[in-house]
């Protein structure tokens, strides 16, 4: 028997429009909530009016969608940008980027509306419980958190999608005629991953229709195309397009222009196995494509500007370290606030542009330079001019170089 609703206390749903959460709102009004709905537009291509318009008719008492896209590009993506972070040498983070801005405004509506509880419809197998509950926890210790999909009276009810239609034929909830499609998907203005359905066996080439947002590198245009980026600080603030003069400076606008280009050329494509924080291998498939061309010119102008040592600490203790807690879920934890505030400390000579070509899933550099950073001198570089470097130093820098290994060679003499 159901309870009266209210009767629990009021909850904010991560709500998507999906048959999944759509089944969860009314099951939470089942078991004697009040149930507001909540959507984040991270840059998903998603019909919000009309999600919205299904969770008031199905039974949410509020729905709020909240337009974040430029909070992720400018306090997350570019950050990550800057650090140079991916998770497991591969892994951009697409998904990782997006859940502290979601949870943080899902925190932030929650405490406005005095809500009691925060629910999200994330699997009890997958990543993205951990990265929205810890973000809950640390910012509002008092929130409780309801994870449907790890209550064994939820979880057995629904053990499948035909269970789940059954209930929304019962509730009279809304259900699309598209056809499910044998994986699942997750967008925002980052990227897009693939996983689950057939994609669970690694050996499974992904079919050519499954990739959304790239055209299929052999069909890309024959020609290349060859952006500039430029930047300060380590931030992209400009982009031009040598072909059709296209400049753009905005930072939301320079970042989904850079996916215009990418996604025409074929860039942005991989396909991986990886290791969940909670210790389960996942197989996923992930389109990255202005992602992937920001982070291949910045660490390509890093080459010609940054100190080598600022370059190899960072590398060492802040670019690993900083997509492990952005792929685990502790951007908002004690680490996290320290590994923000030193990023940006290790770009303030990062500054200059880079030249790039794309191609048929591909993308060069074609060339890299900076008005501003004096550390490549092409004299002292150049094979054909001695510059102020004079080579009889290196003989003395070769024999100190060489103290400690003389004498680890020596043990191994007769």
């Amino acid at each position: 028997m159901s309870a009266a609703p209210g009767s629990k206390g009021k909850v904010l749903l991560a709500y998507s429009g999906g048959l999944d959460t759509s089944c969860i709102l009314v099951w939470l009004i089942d078991q004697g909530y009040e149930v507001l709905a909540y959507m984040a537009n991270v840059g998903q291509e998603e019909d919000f009016e009309e999600a919205r318009e299904k969770a008031l008719k199905v039974g949410a008492s509020k729905v709020f969608i909240e337009d974040l896209r430029r909070e992720l590009v400018e306090e997350l993506v570019i950050p990550t940008i800057q650090a140079n972070a991916v998770y497991e040498t591969v892994y951009l983070l697409g998904t990782s980027v997006a859940r502290p801005v979601i949870a943080r405004s899902q925190v932030k509506i929650a405490q406005q509306e005095g809500c009691t509880h925060v629910s999200h419809g994330c699997t009890g197998k997958g990543n993205d419980q951990v990265r929205f509950e810890l973000a809950y926890y640390a910012l509002d210790p008092k929130l409780q958190v309801i994870a449907p999909w790890r209550i064994p009276e939820f979880y057995q009810r629904f053990p499948g999608r035909n269970a789940l239609l059954a209930y929304a034929a019962e509730k009279g909830i809304p259900v699309s005629q598209t056809p499910s499609k044998p994986w699942s998907t997750d967008e925002n203005l980052f990227h897009i991953s693939y996983e689950a359905g057939i994609l669970e066996d690694p050996n499974v080439t992904p079919p050519k229709d499954m990739w959304k947002l790239t055209v299929d590198p052999e069909d890309a245009p024959n020609t290349p195309e060859r952006i500039t980026i430029t930047f300060k600080e380590g931030k992209p603030v400009r982009v031009t397009n040598e072909a059709d003069g296209t400049d753009v400076t905005d930072a939301l606008d320079l970042f989904l222009y850079l996916n215009t280009v990418a996604r025409r050329n074929g860039v942005g494509r991989i396909d991986i196995v990886e290791n969940r924080f909670i210790g389960i291998k996942s197989r996923g498939c992930y389109e990255t494509p202005g992602g992937t061309i920001l982070r291949a010119a910045h660490i390509d102008l890093e080459g010609l500007v940054l100190d080598r040592e600022v370059r190899a600490y960072r590398d060492e203790h802040i670019t690993p370290v900083f997509g492990k807690i952005m792929y685990n879920g502790l951007y908002f934890s004690p680490e996290g606030d320290l590994l923000t505030k030193m990023v940006p400390l290790t770009q303030t000579n990062v500054n200059g542009s880079v030249r790039v070509k794309l191609y048929k899933g591909s993308l060069s550099i074609d060339g890299r330079w900076s008005d501003t950073e004096t550390l490549y001198d092409m004299e002292q570089s150049s094979m054909d001019v001695q510059g102020d470097f004079e080579p009889t130093d290196s003989e003395g820098f070769i024999k100190i170089q060489s103290i400690r290994l003389k004498k680890w060679g020596a043990k191994f003499q007769n």
